[in-house]
């Protein structure tokens, strides 16, 4: 296989007895960072999770591939065997890559594997990726953040340890203090998710988009409302990994949706929030 080179830099060696924890994006891989091509490179082991996409894993040949996805629902290792799984390759002398989704901090249980391995003695380095609530929204024509829309964002997970929505989330607080928020695996849960907002005040029209299998060819944007949530999801095709947003930064779509744009389609509407006057003179 033909590798290009990186970049002239002083890359880090992945040393072994080492493991790294890295990002790998929210699908497109060529959303990856340099640092996780270096470490792709170097691997003796990468252990990846359910939504790394199999191309990312072709950059790796020399490396043997350890599947250790978790979906919820569905059969999946337990987190302390993936841990303690990953001191073991380590005490072993191999070079260690954990690979997972998105980033490794942002609901990807980097911490606590990063913790074990810690506690056991093992050197570690984080290597942060692109999360899919920004990348993933990106992809779909929608900015978490805008001037004229918020000035703060929320992102929250729809289910904890248990599988159930999260008991500690304070609801009415998010409600109230985000003007857009971002939730990570809450499909299963939107309609309690949604009717615990609309009850903290937030208006039952307001604009929802659910992304599933962001980034990537097999991404699906549905446009919908807060009370409208759950019953559209029901009535659609969509699987998770799913990211939903809710906001009036969903309405930028209309005029930011790039990829449409790129297939020939017009912008649905050039001032989506009804401003009346051009973006730059904001």
């Amino acid at each position: 296989m033909t590798t290009m080179p990186l970049p002239a830099s002083d890359w880090p060696t992945l040393e072994p007895g080492w493991v790294w924890l890295c990002g790998a994006g929210p699908g497109d891989p060529g959303l990856l960072t340099l640092h996780a091509l270096n470490a792709l490179r170097q691997a003796d082991v990468v252990i990846y999770d359910a939504l790394v996409q199999e191309a990312i894993l072709d950059w790796a040949p020399q490396a043997e591939h350890i599947y250790a996805g978790k979906r919820g629902g569905k059969p999946s290792a337990k987190q302390r065997d993936i841990s303690l799984r990953l001191v073991d390759l380590a005490r072993s002398g191999k070079r260690v890559l954990r690979l997972k989704g998105g980033d490794p901090f942002v609901f990807g249980r980097g911490g606590e594997e990063a913790q074990t391995l810690v506690q056991h003695g093992v050197p570690i380095r984080i290597i942060p990726g692109i999360s899919a609530g920004i990348g993933g929204l990106a992809y779909a024509g929608i900015p978490v953040t805008h001037r004229d829309v918020n000035q703060s964002v929320t992102f929250v997970t729809g289910h904890d340890q248990s599988g159930n929505t999260p008991s500690s989330l304070d609801w009415h607080g998010i409600a109230r203090g985000s003007q857009v928020i971002v939730i990570y695996m809450g499909m299963k849960h939107a309609a309690q998710i949604s009717a615990q907002l609309i009850a903290a005040g937030r208006s039952a029209s307001e604009p929802v988009a659910v992304v599933t299998t962001a980034t990537t060819a097999d991404q699906q944007v549905m446009e919908t409302t807060l009370a409208q949530l759950d019953a559209d999801i029901k009535a659609s095709n969509f699987e998770p990994p799913a990211i939903i947003c809710i906001g009036q930064a969903v309405r930028m779509r209309d005029v930011l949706d790039w990829q449409a744009q790129a297939a020939g389609i017009p912008p649905v509407n050039l001032d989506p929030l009804d401003r009346g006057r051009p973006a730059e003179s904001a």
